[in-house]
């Protein structure tokens, strides 16, 4: 796959983005562990077609978040809305497709048998498959059982499940765990791809170079709690760090 070391794509289809109404409102989600809380009162919205990032340092909540949202855990208060709808755990499964790090299934299994399995329950052409695992990268390792991967090798792998199943939402955490800098612009590049192609993203990222060269908004998390929302150039107006970096800006909020 080529070097995508290019400029980041254009901004302009957020002005689009933002006249719409949100694909996915989050609101007043609260999370405790103990006298800890894991998530205190999170809220922001999810616009179609945009790729949001969740941003802050390990521990931050992006995980509990993530899982909250996708209905993996139950949020002591607070809750989801799909397009102005409730979410319920049905309608999670329709529009939404969760992909955790550090996910390894099916480890007995040759990796073909698995996206060949994932494929036909979804329905997708052998030209999908193809495709798919041409993006990603994953042909090499078709051959190999599951186990067996390099642990770049099973984030291509769950990459591709992600990409071949047809929910309009897409919630990723830490998809660029385990690959190295030229690794991680081609994938960065896939996912502009999708986002490109209609699918919308929420990706929970703690390197924040990688983030910023992927994301079109950011929420960023410190401590379970929102310090700011927005474009890296609303976040760098409401921080007044001119022509700061992702990281200037985040120090500056957290």
């Amino acid at each position: 796959m080529p070097d995508t070391a290019t400029p980041r794509r254009t901004r302009t289809p957020l002005k689009v983005i933002g006249q719409a109404a949100p694909l996915l409102e989050v609101a007043s989600l609260r999370k405790r562990y103990g006298d800890q809380f894991a998530l205190a009162d999170v809220s922001f919205s999810v616009r179609a077609g945009e790729i949001l990032g969740l941003i802050g340092p390990n521990g931050a909540g992006k995980t509990t978040l993530m899982e909250a949202i996708a209905g993996v855990i139950p949020a002591d208060t607070g809750g989801g809305s799909w397009q102005g709808t409730p979410l319920s755990n049905a309608s999670r499964r329709e529009v939404m497709f969760y992909l955790p790090d550090g996910l390894r299934p099916w480890a007995e299994q040759y990796v073909q048998q698995v996206v060949s399995f994932f494929a036909d329950v979804y329905r997708r052409s052998e030209s999908d498959l193809a495709a798919t695992l041409a993006a990603v990268g994953l042909v090499p390792a078709l051959g190999k059982r599951v186990f067996a991967l390099s642990k770049g090798y099973a984030r291509r792998l769950m990459l591709a499940l992600a990409l071949l199943t047809p929910q309009p939402l897409l919630l990723m955490d830490e998809p660029f765990d385990g690959f190295d800098l030229r690794q991680t612009r081609e994938m960065a590049a896939v996912l502009r791809r999708l986002a490109a192609e209609g699918r919308t993203l929420v990706v929970a990222i703690h390197q924040l170079s990688d983030a910023e060269r992927v994301c079109d908004r950011f929420v960023l998390l410190a401590e379970g709690r929102v310090r700011g929302i927005g474009t890296l150039d609303e976040l760098r107006v409401e921080t007044k760090c001119g022509s700061g970096s992702l990281e200037d800006v985040f120090l500056a909020l957290a």
